[in-house]
């Protein structure tokens, strides 16, 4: 994958098929905000997608920290790889020993 919108594409396909809610997280005039809230079971994750190569701003890191000491999981995931073990393991598809 390529581009981070192919990542995030893939992400949306797969929540779907998993049965994740997911939406695109934007907040007018608050800029740095996670690409997406994904919600199953109660649990929330909020994602800031990346393709390989790219890092978050410190924008970005700023509002995974505030989203982190509110309570929630945030995360910063790079590639589709990344991404996919990211969800698999915090909503309980897969446990992290049947990713390696």
């Amino acid at each position: 994958m390529k581009t981070e919108a192919e990542i995030e594409a893939r992400l949306v396909r797969y929540c779907r098929e998993h049965g994740i809610y997911t939406r695109k997280f934007t907040s007018p005039a608050h800029r740095g905000v996670p690409d997406r809230v994904l919600i199953l079971a109660g649990k929330v994750l909020f994602l800031e997608l990346k393709r390989p190569g790219n890092i978050p701003t410190a924008l970005q890191l700023r509002e995974i920290r505030l989203l982190r000491e509110a309570g929630v999981n945030a995360e910063v995931t790079t590639g589709w790889p990344q991404t996919q073990a990211a969800v698999d393991v915090y909503f309980g598809l897969h446990s992290w020993r049947d990713l390696i």
